[in-house]
């Protein structure tokens, strides 16, 4: 039997499903329990890969429906002017140079945890913020703007809860303490700074190259005509 359709019968096993909900509810003891939590998240094989890309996922649509259905008193962005895509690159490029930047970091500093647990930690960190932002959503709809000041604290709460959250993660999956976990979370982000300057210094240089032999092509048939 070839892998596709090993991987394609799995898929309709009842086991499949119920361990990617056992997994999905463990995210609530995760985000109540962060330490305990995300040591057997990883150590104990408490999580799946599954649900965290679910979450990933969930964590994405929250955003959009953000933009889309809070109440005009709160977001003031225009819609019909919203690139989706591009929102969507806000939240999964920023996670993926978070992880392999702090995967490359603390691998030369004796860092347990591989690429893979690094991302899994992240995508279960990230819990609070659908579990927060989608009733506020609702909620903004029916507030005033005197009451607005519910809706900021309870959405910045989400977003200092996850911040929370993945520093305790790292915590967990790397077993540093509590000192070391927060310099290499410094270095993780000065990483980040780097990789994106090298990717764009990367990009200018090919478009300017694509450029000179555009214009060269360009010059030649010129020429010949």
């Amino acid at each position: 039997m070839s892998y596709i359709s090993r991987r394609i019968k799995k898929l309709f096993k009842k086991e499949t499903y119920r361990h990617f909900f056992e997994t999905l509810r463990y995210s609530l003891y995760v985000i109540t329990h962060p330490a305990d939590g995300f040591w057997d998240l990883i150590h104990a094989k408490r999580g799946s890969y599954a649900a965290a890309n679910f979450m990933v996922i969930l964590t994405l649509l929250t955003h959009i429906w953000k933009l889309r259905y809070t109440s005009f008193l709160f977001n003031n962005r225009n819609w019909e002017k919203v690139n989706i895509f591009m929102e969507m690159a806000t939240i999964l490029l920023p996670l993926a140079i978070f992880c392999i930047c702090n995967w490359g970091v603390t691998t030369l500093f004796d860092g347990k945890g591989r690429l893979g647990q690094i991302y899994m930690g992240t995508a279960y960190a990230l819990t609070p913020y659908p579990l927060i932002q989608i009733p506020i959503i609702f909620l903004s709809n029916f507030v005033t703007i005197e009451e607005g000041t519910f809706y900021t604290v309870f959405s910045n709460i989400s977003l200092i809860w996850c911040a929370c959250l993945i520093f305790m993660a790292m915590m967990m999956i790397h077993q540093y303490g509590f000192a070391k976990t927060l310099l290499f979370t410094v270095f993780t982000l000065f990483g980040m700074l780097v990789f994106i300057f090298i990717m764009l210094l990367f990009f200018s240089m090919i478009s300017q190259g694509v450029a000179y032999f555009v214009s060269l092509a360009r010059e030649i048939m010129f020429r010949l005509n």
